[in-house]
């Protein structure tokens, strides 16, 4: 039954189409995906680094020191690219090593830290003390940044679903359940206005979507998929309630 429902789409060309443009083109929007997510663990995880790092340095250590020994204990992917970068400091000054840990992470967040830092140590400033409020502060900002991301990332899911799948799942449902192919309805045209129709909502609401959570450009990658996904879930629902 499947194979006879795939093949049913052989007169629906644009489908097609979209469907091998949607799967060329996750070979660019899954890279993206996978830098935001090791991205945001650095993020996160820098305030809990920042804070044991103070501790380190009151407790009378010097900052590489403290780098070097707080390096072995935090999470990756901040713990074994900062012991990278802190090893090439061996062969270059520190203060280059930390600019290029800043660089590595693609982090704006670490690059204004380890900005700051660079310029504290210059003016000889109470490390301890900028090292824990920096900790509070991007605590603050990464509790915020996570809390806003978990309401909008439900919200655009949403939208993507109702538009992309429930809505042309449920017209199609109705289109078969009314005007079965079966029966002799030719509909041929309309399916494939409506189709089209689909297509282009679903492209938009996956841009509206994209736009919410601040990723438009990471998620323009995936939208031919959900245009094939959303003409899918219609034309299917119409063939096999109608027949």
């Amino acid at each position: 039954m499947l194979f006879r429902l795939l093949e049913s789409f052989n007169n629906q060309p644009m489908m097609l189409f979209l469907g091998v443009v949607g799967f060329a083109m996750l070979g660019g929007g899954i890279p993206p995906i996978r830098e935001r997510i090791r991205r945001r663990k650095i993020e996160n995880a820098l305030p809990s680094f920042l804070e044991a790092l103070s501790d380190t340095v009151g407790a009378g250590l010097g900052i590489q020191e403290a780098m070097q020994q707080q390096a072995k204990t935090a999470p990756a992917p901040l713990g074994p690219l900062l012991q990278e970068t802190l090893a090439e400091s061996h062969v270059n000054s520190f203060d280059a090593a930390l600019s290029s840990f800043a660089t590595k992470t693609r982090s704006s967040q670490v690059q204004r830290v380890m900005h700051l830092l660079e310029t504290a140590i210059d003016q000889g400033a109470p490390l301890q003390e900028i090292l824990m409020n920096l900790s509070m502060d991007y605590e603050r900002l990464n509790d915020l940044m996570n809390k806003r991301e978990t309401e909008l990332q439900g919200s655009g899911i949403l939208i993507i679903l109702f538009i992309c799948i429930g809505l042309p799942g449920l017209i199609g449902f109705l289109v078969g359940l009314f005007t079965p192919g079966s029966k002799g309805f030719q509909i041929d045209g309309f399916l494939s206005t409506f189709s089209l129709f689909f297509a282009v909502a679903s492209a938009i609401g996956v841009t509206v979507s994209g736009r919410m959570l601040g990723r438009m450009r990471d998620i323009m990658w995936f939208v031919p998929l959900w245009m094939t996904m959303s003409m899918f879930f219609f034309l299917g629902a119409t063939k096999m309630i109608g027949g």
